[in-house]
């Protein structure tokens, strides 16, 4: 399996650290808004690497941190007339209800920033210790010159980085460069204890102090958007591996942008799509399959036609898995003289979808190998009322599927009942006049596209 490696610019070949084990991180969501098609792109490319890394065998732990406390948290609180714990709380729901119903599968370790202040503390002194960094009137900054790589990741010499720096009003840096590792309290902000005085972690420290509680002071991959290679990710390996003394992580990997209509995704064009926004139109389904059916580092774009395209071929993908259901209620335990070469000829679509995920992740090609399959099921499959070979077929299709996470909204009768106890369970609390909990349930489903009615008969429900 070979990965592209930002850090190194080159396709490399996967080689974890410890055998079997593979230790993950995906830098994960500030919770004040509603996730948009960038948190889509990011967060279904590298399910889709997780899903498969297990499919190949490997024992994967997954991090994906939760950003609850930054400027863009304190601002709505304001705003609102909220308390930063109470808008967090609540966009946290709602990006997990939008993950939930995109079919991302939830990571093995969620940390909140709030939750690991210590950790991040008792990093920030040891780079003081170190000389790597220095407080100044109750901020602590990060020397940036101090570490030579820095700028090896986002290709960025010192002397450009240094043109473009700049010390804003009120902070007290020895160089432009210099980063905030923690924050002084300003007036009506939430703040925390710490050897510099009351204050709260720079955005940066956080996935630092995970990464090392979680995980461990070296990982195999680390990944997220583009737009976190700097300085976010410059960041990270920086004070990590000045506190460490060791590689921070050996694979780097970064999915491209989101275009709309050819141009960029930007609130400032008006450009700007919340999952929600598409999914009440289109599906999240849609969302999840147009997401991969690029390679992950090229830019997608997003507009009506190519996301009716989407629905189109899930619907193939739909049809012919119901076509084998329905084959296998009328099979018979007749197997065709030429069973084995039919399943050799399956077979063949299953090398061809682990030849292109193992070429950097090409879901694209992955894409493509599962509707080989789905021709040859069409083919020689369906009409051939073997229950060996439908059983067979049935096999090969969900388990292809599953690594790209598709076809998951099918009628069966688990799934059903899961719908009817989350149902059984809202009424309970409306009987209890619980109306945020009836409320919240309510939610849950809409978000995996079930949409309640409430009739005079009781609860009805549909899918979107």
């Amino acid at each position: 399996m070979k990965l592209h490696n930002s850090y190194t610019n080159k396709v490399e070949e996967f080689i974890p650290i410890d055998g079997n084990k593979v230790k993950m991180y995906v830098c994960g969501p500030t919770v004040y808004d509603n996730a948009h098609l960038g948190h889509a792109r990011c967060y279904i490319t590298w399910d889709v690497l997780y899903r498969y890394l297990k499919f190949k065998g490997y024992d994967v732990t997954y991090c994906r941190n939760v950003t609850d406390v930054d400027d863009k948290i304190l601002k709505k609180a304001e705003k609102e007339g909220k308390t930063p714990e109470q808008v967090s709380q609540y966009w946290y729901k709602q990006f997990e209800n939008s993950m939930k119903a995109l079919n991302t599968l939830k990571p093995d370790i969620e940390p909140f920033a709030t939750k690991t202040l210590g950790e991040m503390i008792s990093i920030v002194k040891d780079l003081i210790a170190k000389g790597y960094a220095y407080e100044a009137d109750g901020d602590v900054y990060f020397r940036v010159k101090k570490f030579p790589q820095y700028g090896y990741l986002s290709k960025q010499p010192i002397d450009q980085l240094e043109s473009g720096a700049r010390i804003e009003v009120g902070e007290h840096k020895e160089d432009p460069l210099d980063f905030a590792l923690w924050k002084k309290q300003k007036e009506g902000e939430p703040a925390w204890e710490s050897p510099w005085g009351m204050g709260r972690p720079g955005w940066h420290i956080e996935c630092s102090a995970m990464v090392n509680k979680y995980l461990g002071e070296t990982i195999d991959i680390h990944s997220g958007g583009q737009d976190l290679i700097f300085p976010h990710h410059e960041n990270e390996i920086a004070q990590s591996e000045c506190a460490n003394g060791k590689p921070f992580a050996n694979y780097w990997m970064h999915n491209g942008y989101i275009n709309v209509d050819n141009v960029k995704m930007s609130k400032s064009l008006g450009n700007f799509f919340t999952v929600r926004d598409v999914a009440e139109k289109y599906g999240y389904e849609p969302i999840r399959y147009l997401m991969i059916s690029s390679q992950y580092r090229s830019p997608i774009n997003y507009s009506v036609d190519i996301i009716e395209q989407c629905k189109a071929s899930l619907q193939r993908l739909y049809t012919c898995r119901n076509n084998l259901d329905f084959a296998l209620e009328n099979a018979t335990d007749i197997v065709p003289e030429n069973a084995e070469e039919i399943k050799k000829q399956l077979d063949s679509r299953r090398e061809q979808f682990i030849e292109a995920m193992d070429d950097d992740l090409n879901t694209a090609d992955g894409i493509s190998a599962v509707f080989e399959l789905v021709k040859d099921i069409n083919v020689n499959v369906i009409d051939s009322k073997s229950a060996e070979l439908i059983k067979y077929a049935i096999d090969l299709f969900d388990e292809l599927t599953n690594v790209l996470g598709l076809v998951y909204n099918r009628d069966t009768g688990s799934l059903d009942e899961e719908i009817e106890k989350l149902i059984e369970a809202r009424q309970n609390a409306r009987k209890e006049k619980n109306w945020a909990e009836a409320d919240r349930i309510r939610d849950e489903l809409k978000a995996q596209g079930i949409v309640l009615e409430d009739t005079p008969q009781g609860v009805k429900w549909h899918r979107e």
